[in-house]
């Protein structure tokens, strides 16, 4: 189900998670351009910690986003992604490396993935009290990390499949993810195409990553997804791709505020 537009991109620095904003007790955003103090090509709400903008106009734009959602920014979870597939339980607010995925059931604490044309994940088990978020590149879709997270959310918290809320957050879509034989073999025919004119596949890892989820048991009415796309809204998030790797990076968020 896809959202109607109820705020302008060009002013907001996030947009709600659809399906998961629907919980008052739950934060789930995705971050935009807008809002922040970054100078070109990292113009301007770059989030990125791992990008060559300038520091201190990183943590400002922090600020500024979680000003934004009234979260406190020295309350969040992140990791140095390696579009690998290990997932992390945290209990507390730390930098991680080398994890593409987060779980915890401890509130106050925002998990956070980091974006700029990969697919961010956002999971919640309202039953359970408990909350994830992956990174699924290419590499990480094909890794089945959708499908982890279900999996590790089961292992760790006792959740059942049918009550988790799942989010796909904005990422790059079919129409402009060309890729060549070597990265489109790893994907089934259901979730790429063939250009004869280009002589290139193209292949949606929005819909690979929402079948992983189906595997696993979680309902179709609760997999929610956007109707943007990062290379296709340049001005509105970042596009990796789009900018030719010269650019910033967004940050997809969930977290259960404290009671």
């Amino acid at each position: 189900m896809l959202p109607t537009q109820k705020y302008d991109l060009s002013t907001s620095p996030f947009i709600h998670a659809n399906g998961l904003s629907d919980f008052p007790e739950l934060l789930a955003a995705q971050s935009t351009r807008y809002g922040g103090v970054s100078s070109p090509p990292y113009e301007s709400l770059n989030l990125g910690l791992f990008t060559p903008d300038a520091v201190q106009s990183i943590h400002q734009n922090r600020k500024i986003f979680f000003d934004a959602l009234n979260w406190p920014v020295q309350q969040i979870a992140e990791s140095h992604q390696v579009h690998g597939n290990k997932i992390k339980v945290v209990d507390k607010p730390e930098i991680l490396e080398g994890f593409d995925g987060l779980i915890t059931n401890v509130p106050g604490i925002a998990l956070t993935i980091t974006v700029a044309d990969c697919c961010p994940i956002l999971a919640y088990d309202p039953v359970r009290k408990c909350i994830g978020a992956v990174h699924a590149g290419w590499k990480g879709t094909t890794l089945k990390i959708a499908a982890l997270l279900i999996d590790t959310m089961e292992r760790q918290f006792s959740c059942q499949p049918k009550d988790i809320h799942a989010w796909i957050g904005v990422c790059i879509r079919q129409k402009n993810y060309e890729v060549d034989q070597d990265v489109a073999q790893h994907f089934s025919s259901a979730h790429k195409i063939w250009d004869t004119s280009k002589k290139k596949y193209f292949i949606d890892i929005r819909k690979a990553n929402a079948s992983f989820l189906l595997e696993k048991g979680v309902s179709n009415k609760k997999i929610h997804q956007t109707p943007w796309g990062t290379f296709s809204h340049p001005k509105n998030f970042f596009s990796h791709r789009h900018s030719q790797g010269n650019t910033g990076r967004g940050l997809a968020v969930i977290g259960m505020r404290p009671t």
